[in-house]
């Protein structure tokens, strides 16, 4: 083997490093999401615990891949697809932990509903089936990351209007359960903080989608239409 392509192997190592990093954060945020949504359908509070303890995962995961992703850049110097996959494993990174804070908040507010016990409450279904678009979104983002694959991003980012959609359904209908009954107004206020969070943690899946396009095709599809985005993308 000459020189050239004994680095060109450990090149390709490290990459394939980072990238088994980035799957191992996404399967932990997405842990921390399913099991913060069930401790809020079943008041199981060793639930919560165990989301704010993959938080530490997370976080520390996060500063090896980032710390991974730099010595890259210094020392291989990528060009073309390698810098664009590090640059996009970069912010992935980022979207990733703060999935896993959207998470962690969901965990909190279920346990503060538990100890006031008033984890029911009229219109909680949308909020599962908010959860289960939001989680189905992440989990299709990290499915196009790992395969770089534009199709799945581009039907995760159209994904994120019916999210959208439910969350403000979701706001409206715990307003006017606020305006008909006063007493349940703490006890919905926490309902709106989870669905803000999971309307959010759907955000954070169209972030990485878009920057998974921009690893495949070079293209900057942030803040355009999708019909756009299909148009440069595909």
């Amino acid at each position: 083997m000459t020189n050239s392509e004994h680095t060109s192997t450990r090149f390709d190592n490290e990459l394939a490093a980072v990238r088994d990093g980035v799957m191992q954060m996404g399967y932990l945020v997405r842990e921390q999401f399913r099991l913060a949504i069930e401790s809020l359908k079943n008041g199981d509070l060793t639930l919560i615990g165990q989301v704010m303890e993959m938080g530490y995962q997370v976080n520390k995961l996060e500063v090896e891949v980032d710390w991974k992703c730099n010595l890259i850049l210094a020392q291989r110097q990528p060009e073309a697809v390698d810098l664009r996959t590090v640059l996009t494993i970069l912010k992935i990174t980022t979207d990733l932990e703060r999935i896993g804070d959207q998470a962690e908040l969901i965990a909190r507010r279920a346990e503060m509903l538990l100890q006031q016990g008033t984890l029911t409450l009229p219109r909680s279904v949308e909020i599962n089936h908010c959860a289960a678009l939001a989680f189905g979104m992440a989990d299709n983002a990290m499915d196009a990351f790992s395969q770089s694959n534009v199709n799945i991003a581009i039907g995760v980012i159209r994904q994120d209007k019916k999210v959208n959609e439910q969350y403000h359904f979701i706001t409206r209908n715990l307003i006017s359960h606020m305006l008909e009954d006063p007493r349940s107004i703490s006890t919905a206020l926490d309902f709106l903080f989870v669905a803000k969070a999971i309307e959010r943690i759907g955000d954070h899946a169209k972030n990485i989608s878009e920057y998974v396009i921009f690893m495949v095709k070079g293209q900057d599809v942030r803040h355009i239409s999708v019909e756009e985005m299909e148009r440069k993308a595909l």
